[in-house]
């Protein structure tokens, strides 16, 4: 009996594939929140390493892009696992549609931090 059960065909045996590819996606969104955190740890420690050298805009810059990768880093990952999860739902029920509003978010947020790390480097 027990035998029988462990080779039962499930909801999610029919969609391996985009299961999957689900999941690649889901690893792909981990890997770029741990980068994003990554940057604004490595700007923050440039900052205080050069401490002394630093203006004031310059110290409030790096605060600010520390501040902000954390930010979008926790919100990256909190974002793709409720998203991971309602695709996976969505792939058993074929109802599949795909994201926008977190992309918009995500890039939007990004882009302020590589301004920021612009303004960091390239402000007097």
């Amino acid at each position: 009996m027990e035998a029988a059960k462990k080779n039962e065909k499930t909801i999610d045996s029919n969609y391996i594939q985009q299961h999957l590819a689900n999941e690649r996606t889901y690893l792909a969104w981990i890997r770029t929140s741990i980068a994003i955190i990554g940057i604004g740890f490595l700007i923050t420690n440039l900052h205080y390493a050069m401490r002394t050298s630093l203006t004031e805009a310059k110290q409030l810059i790096s605060d600010g892009i520390g501040i902000l990768s954390v930010v979008t880093g926790i919100t990256i990952m909190l974002g793709s696992t409720l998203d991971y999860l309602k695709k996976r739902k969505n792939i058993n029920e074929q109802t599949f549609r795909s994201a926008t509003g977190i992309v918009v978010l995500l890039s939007v947020c990004i882009m302020l931090i590589v301004v920021m790390i612009g303004m960091f480097f390239f402000i007097i």
